[in-house]
């Protein structure tokens, strides 16, 4: 919207005070113009009416007037009792006017003429008597019944729409559906301001009520079909089909209660107020995963509301606790509402009220749906499917961190889809399978996605103990991942070839040692041949030396001898001449 349309003066709204309502009127009803609501038998008309009329007493103290032409005021104030509407105390307190109309076809027959002046007369009278604010007729036909002349008809609702807006009150006008038309004379809806058509259908036995907004001048509006039911609490209108995607996140991580998934998402556990589907076969632990979820939430102290399609609250109690998980003390502490029933007790749009009323009564923190694949026996795909993303959308908007559990056929499984086809919507997707081999069947979870959080992709083996779910580490085998009897087959190889490889080192050890004392062995001889070799060369170099002294020491000897004895040698020599 822009500047300039939003400072132009808008149109007024009363408020209905229904629940969801407001919402898709944007606002409510148009203030003192006149509203129609039109439908078949048992759609609620009456009750829409009547309640419209007491919120506007009690939330904001505006008085009504309600005139009846089928009903008298005690039979009125019956019937709303169930829902908790005390109409004669409002009578009391001069908050609220019942005036009960009676219009006899045999006097109209009679007199041949018909207007609405005494009517005018007596509507105004109770308004004024006590100020009110709010009107509603219930029901038109009954003013017109038996009337043949068309032209004073039409003329007659046109003064009647036209008096209710002079006198400035918020009116209802209930009129009963048509062949062909919104209603029974096909001109109500052309001359209010806003139409708002009531259906009740059976699809497969089920009864679903909706809610149309056909026109609404002045403004905009809903134009979808919303569900609506009829409960102790009055009427409550499902709009969270037109929420748009602007909740608020957060970045804080919550613990799925399973240490060894917590460690398969890179911070530790999942976002705060995301979505969460686990998808399997049957007998995959998805029941317990969700109760280890519950349990965890409220060893947080937190609030969890637990939706069971499959077991009662006690056998899902008796049940976790084979597995470790006692969830008897939540539920003594009010921590924890386990709230089983069979999908096919109620239509779809009262599972979805159900759900509502729920989490506005006890402010969860954690939702869990298991599982949501049994919807289907009460709806179409496609409708389940528009439920469940309402619902998403609803948990998001109020901060809530859901979990849903969802049962794939054999078939499916393979292409790890829902029947749903919520897979999408959801922010994570675990899917747990059966890892099959070796003659026994073995459970497996893997990450599909992870909205925002890096995760691992690996597929991982995990027990059911009686101390709970338990991740084991990932072996892999020449075949790919090793589980179950295979990891102790696998376990044992891996020993075997440990055992062999240490015997290897240790005979290629020995053979080493061994090689090392041939070669000191050889080394010593060498060294023992060397020393041999270098004492006998050492024995004859010291022979040689002395020997050579020896010769030296001969030679000084004879040379001092020849210098001793010159004479001798000069007498001889004349006689040898």
């Amino acid at each position: 919207m822009t500047a300039a349309a939003s400072a132009l003066p808008q149109l007024p709204k009363a408020p209905t005070g229904i629940d969801g309502l407001d919402e898709i009127t944007n606002g409510g009803l148009p203030a003192g113009r006149p509203t129609l609501i039109c439908g078949s038998a048992g759609c609620g008309k009456t009750l829409m009416s009547v309640e419209f009329l007491v919120r506007g007493i009690q939330e904001f103290d505006e008085p009504g007037v309600l005139m009846a032409f089928e009903e008298t005021a005690d039979e009125l104030a019956a019937n709303v009792t169930s829902l908790g509407f005390d109409l004669k105390q409002l009578v009391a307190d001069k908050k609220l006017r019942l005036d009960h109309v009676h219009v006899d076809r045999s006097e109209i027959e009679e007199t041949g003429e018909y207007d609405l002046e005494g009517l005018f007369i007596r509507l105004g009278y109770a308004i004024d008597s006590i100020g009110a604010k709010r009107v509603v007729l219930d029901t038109i036909e009954s003013l017109f019944s038996g009337f043949t002349n068309q032209a004073i008809l039409r003329s007659e609702i046109r003064r009647l729409f036209r008096w209710l807006k002079d006198k400035g009150v918020t009116t209802i006008i209930t009129a009963e559906r048509g062949d062909g038309s919104l209603t029974r004379q096909g001109l109500e809806e052309y001359v209010s301001d806003c139409v708002i058509l009531l259906d009740n259908r059976v699809i497969n036995q089920i009864t679903t009520r909706r809610l149309r907004i056909v026109k609404y001048r002045g403004s905009t509006h809903g134009t979808n079909e919303y569900p609506y039911l009829i409960t102790e609490d009055g009427i409550s209108v499902l709009p969270v089909t037109s929420l748009k995607l602007e909740h608020e996140v957060s970045n804080e991580v919550v613990s799925t209660g399973v240490p060894g998934l917590d460690e398969m998402f890179a911070r530790r556990g999942l976002y705060r107020g995301s979505s969460t589907l686990i998808t399997g076969t049957a007998g995959t632990a998805k029941t317990t995963l969700a109760a280890a979820f519950a349990a965890e939430s409220c060893r947080r102290g937190e609030r969890c509301v637990y939706f069971a399609f499959e077991e009662s609250p006690q056998q899902l109690m008796r049940n976790m606790l084979s597995v470790g998980l006692d969830l008897h003390p939540y539920v003594a502490q009010g921590l924890l509402h386990i709230e089983s029933s069979r999908p096919t007790l109620n239509g779809l749009e009262q599972h979805l009220v159900t759900i509502h009323k729920l989490i506005g009564q006890y402010q969860p923190r954690t939702v869990i749906i298991d599982p949501i694949s049994n919807l289907v026996s009460v709806g179409s795909i496609t409708e389940v499917r528009g439920m469940l993303t309402r619902l998403i959308d609803y948990l998001k908007v109020q901060g809530i961190t859901a979990l849903f559990t969802a049962l794939v056929s054999g078939s499916h499984s393979n292409l790890e889809m829902t029947e749903e086809g919520v897979s999408s919507l959801v922010d994570t997707w675990l899917h747990v399978r059966d890892l099959e081999g070796v003659g026994e069947r073995n459970r497996g979870v893997s990450i599909l996605k992870a909205r925002g959080m890096a995760h691992s992709n690996q597929v991982r083996e995990f027990l059911v103990t009686d101390a709970g779910i338990r991740l084991l580490d990932v072996i892999i085998g020449p075949g790919g991942i090793v589980t179950g009897a295979s990891r102790h087959t696998q376990f044992l190889q891996e020993q075997a070839a440990s055992l062999a490889a240490q015997q290897e080192i240790e005979r290629r050890e020995r053979e080493l040692e061994r090689k090392r004392r041939v070669l000191e062995a050889t080394i010593a001889n060498l060294r023992t041949e060397f020393e041999s070799v270098e004492e006998e060369l050492r024995r004859t170099n010291l022979e040689e030396e002395r020997q050579h002294h020896e010769l030296l020491q001969a030679r000084q000897r004879i040379a001092a001898g020849s210098n001793a004895h010159p004479g001798a040698h000069s007498a001889a020599a004349p006689e040898n001449s």
